[in-house]
Formats: C-alpha cells, sequence, structure tokens
C-alpha cells in the first residue's frame, strides 16, 4: 500500500484528482467582520455596484494587506484555490497534496477603482515568470494565478498579460506562467490567516515585485 505522503514528494508538481487529499464539507468558520475595515461584514452582503476579482501571487499575507490598502476596496478574504480538495486546512495546501494555491479575494467599488487598476497591482506585485513558486517561497500554493469572475474579466486579463509579457521581454524576463481562468471554487483560509498582518505587524511579507510596470494605457479601464 502506497500512502499518499508518500505519493508526490516534489511540492513543485501538481497532484492529480486520485492523488489529492479528501478534505471535508464543512467550511472554515470565519468571523462576521473585516479586521481592518471594522463595521464591513468580511463576505456580505455587499451593495450593488460591487466587483469581485480573485488573485494568487505568493503568500496571501503580504498580497492581502497591499489590496485592502487600495482605495475603493471593500473588503478581502484570503483563501485556497485552483485544487481539488474540498474545505482544506491550512497544512493540508502546505503539504502539496490538495492541488491549490493561495487567492485573495478582493470585493471593489467599481465607481472608486476598476479592475483594470487590480490588474495592474497583480502583475506588479510579483514575479509571475517563476512557475510553481514566489521568491524563496517554493510550491504549488504559490503560482501565480487570476480566477475571473466575469466573462469581460478573462478578456481584460488576458489581454493584460500579453501587454505585461511584452514589457518583461523588454526588461530581460522571461515567459509569464500565471493561469488565467474561470474562477474555481475559493475555500476560504481559517481565520488566524484572515487580515494576517493587520493583526501581526510584523510577520512574514514575501510580496515583491519585478519592478516592471503595465503600460499605462493597461490600467484603469
Amino acid at each position: 500500500m502506497v500512502l499518499r505522503s508518500e505519493i508526490l514528494v516534489n511540492k513543485n508538481v501538481l497532484p492529480t484528482a486520485e492523488q489529492a487529499l479528501p478534505g471535508r464539507d464543512t467550511p472554515m468558520t470565519l468571523p462576521e467582520k473585516h479586521y481592518v475595515f471594522k463595521d464591513t461584514p468580511l463576505l456580505g452582503p455587499f451593495f450593488e455596484n460591487v466587483g469581485f476579482a480573485i488573485f494568487g501571487l505568493g503568500c496571501f499575507w503580504g498580497a492581502e494587506r497591499r489590496f485592502w490598502q487600495r482605495e475603493g476596496v471593500v473588503s478581502t478574504v484570503v483563501g485556497y484555490a485552483g485544487g481539488y480538495t474540498p474545505n482544506p486546512t491550512y497544512e493540508e495546501v502546505c503539504s502539496g497534496l490538495t492541488g491549490h494555491t493561495e487567492v485573495v479575494l478582493v470585493v471593489y467599488d467599481q465607481d472608486k477603482v476598476s479592475y483594470g487598476d487590480l490588474l495592474a497591482m497583480f502583475w506588479e506585485l510579483h514575479n509571475p515568470t517563476q512557475g510553481m513558486r514566489q521568491g524563496n517561497d517554493i510550491g504549488t500554493q504559490y503560482r501565480s494565478v487570476i480566477y475571473c469572475t466575469t466573462p469581460e474579466q478573462l478578456e481584460e486579463a488576458q489581454a493584460s498579460k500579453q501587454a505585461y509579457q511584452a514589457e518583461l521581454t523588454k526588461a530581460g524576463f522571461g515567459e509569464i506562467t500565471t493561469e488565467i481562468a474561470e474562477a474555481p471554487t475559493v475555500y476560504f483560509a481559517e481565520a488566524y490567516h484572515q487580515q494576517y498582518l493587520a493583526k501581526n505587524p510584523e510577520g512574514y511579507c514575501g510580496i515583491g515585485g519585478t519592478g516592471v510596470c503595465l503600460p499605462p494605457s493597461l490600467q484603469g479601464n
């Protein structure tokens, strides 16, 4: 008999559905309010004109902080997406046996910040050419992803990827490895991960970009 822990040694290789951990039916218990925005409900209800964006750009602690600092962002929630295991724990995701990557769900006021603005932040806050890692954080849970909640987001994300690739190539970087796809289910992370760096200001933040900017013509659309 081969144990799951013996199936996958290399955390840079995505598991198959058969190899993935079984997970659980019960989602994590989350606080009702956003820790930074205080009276704002973490998961809604929200007013009518909000948009929902999902990004994975490495460790979700630092990524979430940068998005909640952006004017026009209404709420942020960290979680796991893109894999097989339902409602995984952080430890299960770190095992490399869920297929998930760490993501941030960004809820934003479309009158104050556009999806194009958020895409520019996404590209510029990390190095999207590194495959199954981000800086010193290595493994499938740190891969770069954009999960789109509308057809318009999907089209805009793909166009921005092409534009940013051109700028990266000029600067000597390789090919973008970011996965761009329709949004799968996001399984929200444990309560202690939510707004982690607001609760632990000296905590770890692995966010760091390439120094290459998205052309202004692609921002704010």
